[in-house]
């Protein structure tokens, strides 16, 4: 099979756990004999440095007439500490996000034996945790206008936007993808105060009939901020608005015991992309510390979502199975024990798919 991929590395810590997750898809394109073609493109701080366009036109064609993106990390102190700054990296993620038609952001949470120890939670909490948590990712706040500041600048607005559409669409993914796992779905919202979730509850109680052997429960958001601390294994698929979900999916994160473990895929319209959930961190830019195993599950998810091979999913998750229970980990979760470096777990989790 051929793929075709769009590398996009970003900032801080995004070129070197992507060059990580890169070892990886060479080493299983070679076992399995496919054909791989991949070419890089700028995108966040970086190319606001190099450009003036934090989502640069060639980026969004090199991703367009791609099969895949496999996206690294951006933001970078120059811009975070600049209240001034008219063009900052995250509008370049959320420029992909809108041009793409990535309208569902799918965060897999999953817990390793070997590390429930490092999990805040109880190990008997944690332990068989399975869930996936779908975020809407181009309605909401976020996008919605108007959006501003009064001309005295004293008082500040957002608008908060959905549409049946939006909302229909996410929602049967949801649906779809429960219908694969353990039959129930939570919906998010906060119906008891906002008309926008009154919507959501709306349209999601119409097509719940079409899905009947599935479960459906309904939850308000600050219910489900504390269901996922005192009981996670309750979840299967949770779906859920954009700033509800930006929220959840980052508290959902560090059931895992680490921000370093686990992947993400952001699907829609056109191509999809493959992302760590964390950010650039960029503290550790260069030092060849940082945990890359979030984007190498990315590229895992990247090869069953988007090409529909779930052999060579299965045999990079198991390889990093493998590497941890080896305890080739980096130093956010070894502990008393050694830590090793970035490049040095993308060697071994390579050279494990290769069979070497």
């Amino acid at each position: 099979m051929k793929l075709t991929i769009a590398v996009l590395p970003g900032d801080g810590i995004g070129p070197e756990i992507i060059e990580q997750a890169m070892k990886t898809v060479k080493a299983v394109c070679g076992k399995f004999g496919h054909e791989l073609k991949y070419e890089y493109a700028l995108t966040g701080a970086c190319a606001i440095d190099e450009v003036g366009n934090p989502y640069p036109d060639e980026t969004h064609a090199l991703c367009m007439k791609s099969n895949a993106v496999l996206f690294g990390a951006i933001g970078s102190p120059k811009y975070d500490n600049n209240p001034a700054a008219k063009v900052r990296p995250e509008q370049g993620l959320l420029a992909m996000r809108k041009k793409l038609g990535l309208f569902a952001n799918i965060r897999p949470v999953t817990t390793f034996p070997s590390l429930l120890h490092k999990s805040p939670l109880r190990a008997d909490l944690v332990e068989g945790a399975d869930f996936m948590c779908i975020r809407e990712l181009t309605g909401g706040m976020y996008f919605g206008r108007p959006q501003g500041r009064s001309e005295d600048g004293d008082t500040a607005y957002d608008t908060c936007v959905y549409s049946r559409k939006e909302i229909e669409r996410i929602v049967r993914l949801a649906y779809e993808y429960a219908g694969k796992r353990k039959k129930k779905v939570t919906i998010v919202d906060k119906a008891n105060v906002l008309a926008t979730s009154r919507l959501w509850r709306q349209v999601s109680q119409e097509i719940a009939k079409d899905y009947p052997d599935i479960e459906t429960e309904f939850m308000f958001v600050d219910n489900a901020a504390m269901r996922l601390i005192q009981w996670p294994k309750s979840f299967d698929v949770m779906v859920t608005e954009n700033m509800f979900g930006d929220i959840l999916t980052d508290e959902a994160s560090v059931i895992t015991g680490s921000l370093g473990l686990l992947p993400s895929a952001s699907v829609g319209i056109h191509t999809s992309v493959f992302e760590p959930i964390h950010g650039s961190y960029p503290q550790a830019a260069g030092k060849d510390i940082a945990n890359p195993v979030a984007t190498i599950l990315s590229a895992a998810l990247m090869f069953e979502y988007a090409f529909n091979l779930m052999e060579e999913g299965a045999l990079i998750r198991k390889a990093v199975a493998a590497s941890m229970e080896a305890k080739v980990v980096t130093e956010d979760i070894a502990g008393e024990g050694k830590a090793y470096k970035t490049s040095e777990v993308g060697d071994w989790v390579a050279t494990y798919i290769s069979g070497k």
